[in-house]
């Protein structure tokens, strides 16, 4: 521990400056649209690409289907502890995290939705049919005359008609805008908008890997406090097993028993409140990696010091600024804003397109009847027509003017929050890493109070089996050791989400590995004394203890 806890203060140096052609004076202050761009685009290149695919050692922690849903007991049993490292639980996060394959999506929408509004600069061709074919059955009509003169001529034949008409009509419709104002404007909105949704996929993916670092040091945490619960108990038993020897032997007093049996019972509440916050820890990894329903993860890694950062801190807030997607979203809306704005003119604009229509229509009919009519006919049109059509909405009420000016005011309003997402950019920088720093010197403390509380344990124990100290001062060295131990681990936890933060606040990854502790083989021998079994507190009706607040 000492050469773990001197190697971080060695290896505190800073590297050499990073950015320190963009350091000027605050009236010098660059303008973030010449830095960016107008119109930035994502850069992939900046954060390592998401893992498609799980490696044959991660082969059955495939995340389910997105609909499935458990329906009986034993699909949601437990019947797998996975042990995982810190790099296998990123991989898992990027494969099977449902909320990074929502972003992936969203990304596909904003392309297919630029590819469409890309449409506007390409004709359009509409084919219409009426008829093809049609059949219209005809009425019948009888003709009747009663005069005279109709009855006494012989040769008067009444008449009819039935008619049978066939049909077909084929029409082409071209359209093509030569001058549309509004399409250029749409066009740029919809690929700004894909830009937004790679960069928002980018932020999406660094924002899992940090989530999933930070549950697995959560993790880790839980496993010590389990480790330092046990070894507290294992302490107290010893602690109340002298006690007790040395009341039959009359050198001790009840007193001595009762303070033991205390520690004893707070050690044990503390070891389960370790076990209930190390089964919370795992089903909160397992929730991130949406891993399935019946397997729940383990740390496979001690928790060790991740390293030391190397950046300065203005370095780290630099590229910070340079590295985020959010500051680039931003500038993306002020020119989304600003093509609204041109759109909403458009509609007061004129447009100009050419068109051309060409039709084709036939009918024919066998005209079945009698008497002096002939009822059949056939017929065919064709038709072509080509020209240009103007459409210019020349008063609107002022609605065009006040939606484009709204959106240029939203614009300015994206401005201010640029500002504002700057500076909380080097706030979040400099909170992790003022706390970096402070947890520096934690770990520094708390590893000399881990020491000399486990020291200061010894010599009590000793002392009270010596017969000259007090089952007290045993108990109040324990609870040292305990509280230093649980101290150290949550510094070292601590220590390892701020690094993992930096990482995810800076785009950087400058971090110096620790001079791993050379350990021997074999493990140290077990003190027969001090080893004793933990024996779990049994889960039983609460009504059972209700008399002890009588």
């Amino acid at each position: 521990m000492r050469s773990l806890m001197l190697a971080i203060v060695l290896a505190a140096s800073p590297v050499a400056a990073f950015a320190d052609s963009l350091d000027p004076s605050p009236e010098q202050l660059p303008n973030a649209i010449k830095v960016k761009g107008p119109r930035p685009k994502s850069n992939p290149e900046v954060i390592t690409p998401a893992a498609t695919s799980l490696p044959a050692e991660l082969d059955g922690l495939q995340a389910p289907a997105p609909l499935a849903l458990p329906t009986t007991p034993s699909q949601v049993r437990i019947v797998d502890y996975r042990p995982l490292k810190l790099n296998e639980a990123e991989r898992l996060i990027e494969v099977n995290s449902p909320q990074l394959k929502a972003i992936a999506s969203q990304v596909e929408q904003a392309k297919s939705n630029l590819r469409a509004q890309i449409s506007a600069w390409y004709p359009t061709l509409n084919l219409n049919t009426s008829g093809f074919p049609s059949r219209d059955f005809g009425s019948r009509t009888t003709n009747y005359k009663n005069t005279l003169a109709t009855l006494n001529n012989p040769n008067y034949q009444n008449t009819y008609k039935e008619s049978q008409i066939y049909g077909a009509g084929v029409s082409l419709k071209l359209n093509w805008d030569l001058i549309n104002p509004q399409r250029v404007p749409q066009i740029a909105a919809a690929r700004d908008q894909f830009e937004k949704a790679k960069n928002q996929y980018l932020i999406s993916l660094r924002e899992l890997r940090l989530q999933a670092a930070t549950a697995y040091f959560s993790l880790q945490n839980s496993d010590d406090q389990v480790r330092i619960g046990k070894s507290a108990v294992q302490s107290s038993s010893v602690s109340l097993r002298d006690a007790r020897a040395r009341l039959q032997a009359g050198v001790a007093t009840k007193l001595d028993v009762m303070e033991a049996e205390t520690q004893l019972a707070r050690d044990q509440q503390k070891l389960t409140d370790g076990m209930l916050q190390q089964a919370l820890a795992r089903r909160e990894l397992a929730r991130l990696l949406d891993l399935p329903q019946n397997v729940t993860p383990t740390a496979a890694d001690p928790s060790t010091l991740l390293g030391v950062w190397q950046p300065s801190l203005q370095e780290s807030i630099v590229a910070a600024y340079a590295f985020r997607e959010e500051l680039s979203n931003l500038i993306l809306d002020v020119s989304i804003a600003n093509s609204n704005a041109n759109n909403a003119l458009g509609n007061i604009q004129p447009t100009l397109s050419v068109f051309g229509n060409s039709g084709w229509d036939k009918r024919f009919d066998d005209g079945i009847g009698s008497g002096s009519e002939n009822l059949a006919y056939n017929v065919e049109t064709i038709n072509k027509e080509i020209g240009l059509n103007l459409k210019w909405n020349l008063f609107d009420g002022g609605r065009s003017a006040a939606q484009a000016r709204q959106q240029r005011q939203l614009a300015t309003e994206n401005t201010y929050k640029f500002s504002s997402q700057r500076d909380q950019i080097r706030y979040d920088v400099e909170q992790s890493y003022y706390t970096l720093q402070a947890q520096i010197r934690n770990l520094i403390t708390t590893s000399r109070q881990v020491l000399s509380t486990r020291e200061s344990l010894r010599l009590a124990r000793l002392r009270f089996q010596a017969g000259v100290g007090t089952q007290r001062n045993v108990v109040d060295s324990q609870r040292d050791a305990t509280t230093a131990e649980v101290e150290y681990s949550n510094a070292v936890s601590k220590y390892n989400t701020n690094v993992a933060q930096l990482r995810r606040r800076t785009g950087l990854d400058q971090v110096l590995r620790c001079t791993p502790t050379k350990l021997p083989a074999l493990p140290p021998n077990k003190d027969s004394i001090t080893e004793v079994p933990v024996i779990p507190v049994p889960t039983t009706s609460p009504c059972l203890v209700q008399a002890v607040s009588r």
